[in-house]
């Protein structure tokens, strides 16, 4: 097997030379850059860097959208011996601050001028850092600041800059590094306190990468696209990464807005999706389901019953119901068509909590969802499963030479090549984590059934001990609010206290039609938060899933919020998990009002 990044490259690269190995939209037309176009790309990039003063093992940040540039910045730093750190790009002055001196960055580079403008905010304070590269070309580079002692550099520059080192220092670099050496960090999103730098080694990434491409059997046909932060592990395995050894092709989505029309563009072969990025695809099928003419409705009503039926008897090696096929033909053939999935043999799930809702949804429209588990410190994965050996609401076997067992008091614990090598500068908080053996501690709940599927029952830190010492896991009843069609987002409160509440946020994409239903007059999600009608409407809502539950379960009050959650609000990470110590703060007076 492959031992470090650069041999994984350097194999593709020679492989499929003249295959697609980039795609990104450039003034509305795909601009395409080959294997070989991308291999030296990264080797020129890397003597540049070198050129600007990158030394083995220092850092390089790297904060911008999905793009080209951002991989190739990502592979020459790696190339040169460095380790690169990627940081959100909705990430603030003092958080990117934060990220380039935990990491000794010498080197940032950035998007664009809103980018450069956060570390020439902080670039007093960041005395090793020598260099900024700026991705695009609309950057005025010619004159540096007092305030940014640091030589800024346009990506167009970096040619030049390369002259300066010869390709033999480079391999001399490349040869220097060995598989167990770490070659990338991954800063966690930082739900509670500052974010841990996650060192990942060559082998941490080879390894992962080759035994996902074999076990979904990708090859060069392969085709993704990239738009989840690449500061994010699971991106990067998935678009960054696995490439590598497929040979496939990955297209940059010009935003999460336009994600729908470049989906449709790109027709990818492989698709992940956070929870949230399901919800809304649902939403947006549920709006256009419900402007459709009677017949129509009918038709689709039917044929998701066909779906569902189908789809947990394929789960159970039953025979499909005799009319699958026609509901196939006149609606699910239509609707994969329609968003770009008619040729999607993977769709995945990952980084969060779904709901069983949401996945029951595109599973009665043949759009079986499968989820993958996994985190930083696992490389990504750790379980995964195939579209024909899913079990929906269950989270896949162990990877492939992997462990995984539960502990006693119900932790998931993860053993194997993919585990991570420590945090960076956080001995004590990496001896917390993976234990003597070997073993790392996830810190999330969980069981394994008989067949080995992983299913979560919730987060250690999460869970919620009532004041009558009932322990309750937050994200299961999350998970059945959130199927009420008016609801976007939830978070369940209860922490020493004599019964649960909920915080609860509207779904924009329901909502008018929600207010209908409800005969509420209100318009927009601020009067609806406050309307008799809207809020008698989700109460009965509730009361129907608290039917459900055991007594000490059920929701006993909610208030609605006149806004989302939102990463700008700071509720949300970049990859959409809820900050639950920031919404308990945020939101304190209205839980309070509650008790």
């Amino acid at each position: 097997m492959t031992s470090t990044v650069m041999e994984a490259m350097d194999t593709c690269a020679a492989k499929f030379a003249a295959l697609p190995a980039l795609r990104s939209k450039i003034k509305g037309q795909w601009q395409t850059v080959t294997w070989a176009e991308y291999h030296a790309q990264i080797r020129l990039v890397a003597r540049a860097m070198m050129a600007l003063g990158l030394a083995p093992k220092e850092g390089l940040a790297i904060i911008g959208n999905n793009c080209p540039q951002w991989f190739i910045a990502n592979n020459a730093a790696i190339y040169s011996g460095a380790l690169p750190a990627g940081i959100y790009a909705t990430n603030s002055p003092e958080q990117c601050h934060y990220i380039a001196e935990n990491c000794d960055a010498t080197i940032a580079v950035v998007e664009n001028s809103e980018q450069l403008g956060k570390f020439q905010v902080i670039a007093h304070r960041l005395p090793k850092l020598k260099a900024i590269i700026v991705m695009t070309e609309r950057v005025d580079t010619s004159v540096n600041s007092a305030a940014t002692p640091q030589q800024i550099v346009a990506w167009k520059d970096l040619p030049a800059l390369a002259q300066q080192v010869s390709e033999e220092a480079l391999d001399s670099r490349i040869k220097a590094q060995t598989a167990d050496d770490i070659c990338t960090l991954i800063y966690t999103s930082g739900t509670t306190g500052n974010p841990k730098g996650v060192m990942l080694s060559h082998r941490n990434l080879t390894w992962s990468s080759k035994t996902a491409i074999d076990f979904f059997a990708l090859t060069s046909d392969d085709r993704v696209i990239s738009y989840l932060p690449l500061s994010h592990i699971a991106e990067q395995i998935f678009t960054l990464h696995m490439p590598m050894y497929s040979g496939g092709c990955t297209s940059f989505a010009e935003s999460l807005d336009l994600l729908g029309d470049n989906l449709r563009e790109v027709r990818p072969t492989r698709f992940l999706g956070v929870p949230r990025v399901w919800e809304k695809i649902q939403a947006k099928i549920v709006a256009a389901g419900q402007a459709s003419p009677p017949q129509r409705k009918k038709i689709v009503a039917w044929a998701r019953k066909q779906g569902l039926a189908g789809g947990y008897a394929k789960q159970q090696g039953q025979s499909l119901p005799l009319f699958f096929g026609v509901a196939n033909k006149l609606v699910f053939s239509k609707v994969r068509q329609q968003l770009g999935f008619d040729r999607c043999l993977h769709l995945l799930t990952g980084a969060a909590p779904i709901s069983l809702d949401t996945l029951e949804f595109f599973l009665s429209l043949g759009l079986p969802v499968c989820e993958i588990y996994g985190m930083s410190e696992s490389s990504g994965l750790a379980s995964i499963s195939l579209a024909n050996d899913c079990r929906t609401g269950k989270l896949g076997r162990a990877i492939p030479g992997t462990e995984m067992r539960i502990a006693a008091d119900g932790e998931i614990l993860l053993r194997g090549p993919h585990v991570f090598a420590g945090y960076l500068k956080k001995p004590a908080a990496t001896s917390e984590t993976i234990d003597s053996e070997g073993w790392l501690h996830s810190g999330d709940l969980g069981d394994i059934n008989s067949e080995g599927y992983l299913q979560i029952t919730g987060r250690k830190k999460d869970i919620i001990i009532t004041s009558g010492g009932e322990n309750i896991a937050p994200q299961l009843l999350e998970g059945k609010i959130k199927a009420i069609a008016a609801i976007s987002q939830v978070v369940v409160i209860g922490d020493q206290r004599k019964y649960l509440t909920a915080l609860i946020t509207l779904n924009a994409e329901t909502l008018d039609s929600e207010l209908v239903y409800a005969g509420s007059p209100a318009c927009g999600a601020a009067e609806a938060a406050s309307c008799d009608k809207m809020l008698a409407y989700l109460q009965s809502q509730i009361d129907d899933v608290n039917k459900s539950l055991a007594q000490v379960q059920t929701i006993k009050k909610f208030t609605v919020l006149t806004a989302d959650f939102s990463i700008e609000g700071d509720e949300l990470t970049p990859t959409m998990k809820v900050k639950r110590n920031v919404v308990s703060i945020k939101y304190e007076a209205e839980i309070a009002a509650m008790y």
